[in-house]
């Protein structure tokens, strides 16, 4: 994959995610409306919210994992919103070991690694993210890990003996975004750990 195709995936994502974000919260902003005035109330109307919030959360996540990703900066408080609110519908817990403001180019790659994580813990998990300023390192724990291990041994190259499916498109896009980045993607797995470092 080109620099020209991961720019065009990068722009698709990015389309996608601002097409969906203003008719999801344009649903949320009724259904709040609609309680307001309590013409809904019920179980049906919880799990029409909740799963319009969960929606809105993942599309702002993906968002900056399958997006454009510029050197702006994005600081400590709108990524905790985006991690806390992605994290109340999914199964990772995120603990965010930073307090400035960091790239979001560099976060774009924290977020896709985060879903490498995710992938490996099918009950669960905690992910702690660190960085000394220059180099980053995720770890993922979980009593109960299943690593593939042909994505894990290769997503230092992006080059895999087996096809990648939708659900692992973000094992060939982290080589790819972090090559951009000039970095180089480390991995080490264990029996309830696992370890991306970039």
């Amino acid at each position: 994959m080109g620099s020209t195709d991961v720019n065009l995936t990068d722009l698709i994502g990015s389309r996608i995610c601002h097409d969906l974000i203003s008719p999801v919260g344009a649903i949320t902003n009724g259904l709040e409306l609609l309680e307001m005035v309590g013409s809904m109330q019920g179980p049906e109307m919880d799990l029409i919210s909740g799963s319009v919030g969960n929606a809105a959360a993942k599309i702002r996540f993906f968002r900056v994992a399958f997006g454009v990703a510029s050197d702006q900066p994005l600081g400590r408080t709108e990524v905790a919103s985006l991690l806390h609110d992605v994290q109340h519908s999914g199964r990772l817990r995120v603990h965010w070991r930073l307090d400035d403001a960091v790239p979001r180019n560099q976060v774009k790659l924290v977020f896709l690694a985060l879903m490498c994580c995710e992938s490996a813990m099918p009950m669960g998990g905690e992910a702690t993210v660190e960085s000394n300023g220059e180099n980053w390192t995720i770890t993922g724990t979980a009593d109960r890990l299943n690593t593939d291990v042909d994505l894990w041994k290769n997503v230092a190259t992006g080059r895999f003996s087996t096809k990648i499916d939708a659900a692992h498109v973000q094992f060939a896009l982290l080589p790819h975004t972090a090559s951009m980045l000039g970095r180089r993607v480390a991995t080490e797995t264990a029996a309830t750990r696992v370890v991306i470092r970039f």
